[in-house]
């Protein structure tokens, strides 16, 4: 068989592998040298509006049995007018971010597993039919549990839409998801090998939403197609220390 291997192809599948483990010298990590972890959450801004969530136990969140939700799982394209609320919302940050405990200052526990107890993300929110919220862009305080408002959702639809290669239905949810790696808190553990770790993690974090959304008879698309600057500018990151890395709208589905 002819041998059709390219340079990017190699670097493509190499990236597939776990090589790079047995070239880092862990012993040179920031980590290793004594130096703190960055933080598990990047703070409010100065003067932004934060949005208490409803918490754990006081949800209406029907019971949803595992196997149901795992058979029935499958990407969702069309949405309902049907807003969401706060608490379904609530329920959805937590079953893909939420905090089950603090060990110390450089491991947080979370409903998502990640490599190292590292967790990348930074959960933003395109929001455009939650009961109790204003249109606009959010960002989810997993410590917290409550979100921040960013800023006004001006033309939000039309830009998510845009910054998907003209998915329009991402600009058609209730809210779309949107997860901003901050590559340096892996880095901190595992330098050069953090890379392929970061988008296991993605995996871990979107496949929560799809099942937890049937819970809520609403349904979900993961996008990983997208015009990198412009979704970076929907969330408002520099595409470098904070990358937009993948997003999935999320809304009501209509029944049967």
């Amino acid at each position: 068989m002819k041998d059709t291997r390219s340079i990017s192809t190699e670097s493509g599948r190499r990236f597939l592998t776990d090589h790079i483990r047995d070239e880092v010298d862990f012993r040179t990590t920031l980590q290793a040298l004594g130096v703190r972890p960055p933080p598990v959450q990047q703070p409010a801004p100065p003067g932004a509006a934060v949005v208490p969530l409803p918490k754990r136990g006081t949800w209406s969140i029907p019971p949803c049995d595992l196997q149901t939700a795992l058979a029935h799982r499958q990407s969702r394209r069309k949405f309902t007018s049907e807003p969401l609320s706060l608490a379904e919302l609530a329920f959805l940050l937590w079953a893909t971010q939420g905090v089950r405990g603090i060990i110390h200052e450089a491991a947080v526990l979370r409903t998502v597993p990640s490599a190292g107890c590292r967790h990348p993300f930074e959960t933003y929110l395109a929001v455009l039919n939650v009961d109790g919220l204003e249109s606009g862009l959010y960002r989810y305080l997993p410590l917290d549990h409550a979100i921040v408002h960013v800023r006004p959702g001006e033309n939000l639809p039309q830009r998510l839409a845009a910054a998907t290669r003209g998915q329009e239905f991402a600009g058609r949810s209730a809210v779309t998801f949107i997860w901003v790696a901050i590559p340096e808190r892996t880095e901190w553990r595992y330098a050069e090998a953090s890379y392929k770790v970061i988008a296991v993690d993605a995996g871990h974090v979107c496949q929560n939403l799809y099942l937890a959304c049937e819970a809520i008879g609403a349904g979900t698309c993961a996008i990983a197609a997208y015009d990198q600057a412009l979704l970076d500018e929907v969330a408002g990151v520099d595409g470098y220390d904070e990358i937009a890395m993948y997003l999935a709208p999320v809304g009501k589905v209509a029944k049967g």
